[in-house]
């Protein structure tokens, strides 16, 4: 493990208490292989959702983090910043112009030192825990890259780390990994060119599909973020997107 912070959290400063209360429990740990290039692709269900996928991944995960964690003002923010610049995230402007191709220069550099990346297709938490379509950056990275895609889905973080909450509430979480999925493989193998826009979305439908049949939740076919406009406006949720 490269990063002596990370190490630090996961097993002394952060991690035990994490084990204690909401003991975390993972299947399929043996998908996410031991050495080389991979990508952990996840359904995202609370903020700390990448603290108990790094508790038990045997592996350290390096996740794009938004801006705003690394920007924010104040004390919180102020130590909001230390927290994810030592544990090794990277910042990342979602509403650049350069958004995707700075995703991809993120996802290199971890790539390069043969390591882990971790990121959530969803690109923003579930309004209410089912799983949304996916953007297709995720799939532009591992057809970019070649690198297998790791679906893991997170179950019962929500109700530990409720949406605007900080303090963890004793809730048991769990998660399941997924078999492997070679993005050069699945394409091809659908008649599509991989650097086509076409490659992408199709990758990254069979991704969340996936990502609903391992967290038993229904697929919804519409952007969380759309939802979640249209919830802060007061109009409730989209036709397509009611339960």
């Amino acid at each position: 493990m490269s990063n002596k912070w990370y190490w630090a959290f996961k097993h002394v400063f952060l991690g035990p208490l994490l084990h204690v209360y909401n003991r975390p429990t993972i299947v399929g740990a043996e998908n996410i292989p031991a050495t080389g290039s991979a990508i952990l692709a996840s359904n995202h269900q609370a903020v700390f959702d990448s603290f108990y996928l790094a508790l038990l991944c045997p592996r350290q995960i390096t996740f794009p983090a938004k801006n705003e964690y690394f920007t924010s003002p104040g004390l919180v923010g102020k130590l909001q910043k230390w927290l994810f610049t030592a544990l090794g995230q990277i910042p990342l402007d979602r509403t650049a112009n350069d958004a995707g191709d700075a995703l991809l220069r993120a996802a290199q550099s971890v790539f390069e030192k043969d390591e882990v990346f971790g990121i959530y297709p969803e690109g923003t938490r579930s309004p209410d825990g089912r799983i949304y379509r996916g953007k297709t950056g995720m799939a532009r990275v591992a057809l970019e890259s070649g690198a297998p895609v790791i679906p893991v889905a997170m179950i019962g973080t929500r109700e530990a780390n409720p949406i605007g909450s900080w303090i963890l509430r004793p809730k048991k979480v769990h998660m399941r990994i997924g078999e492997a999925i070679d993005p050069i493989a699945f394409v091809k193998g659908r008649g599509l060119d991989p650097a086509s826009h076409e490659a992408a979305r199709s990758l990254t439908d069979h991704v969340m599909l996936v990502l609903s049949q391992l967290a038993d939740q229904p697929y919804i076919n519409v952007y969380a973020a759309d939802v979640k406009k249209s919830l802060e406006a007061g109009k409730g949720f989209p036709p397509e997107a009611q339960r």
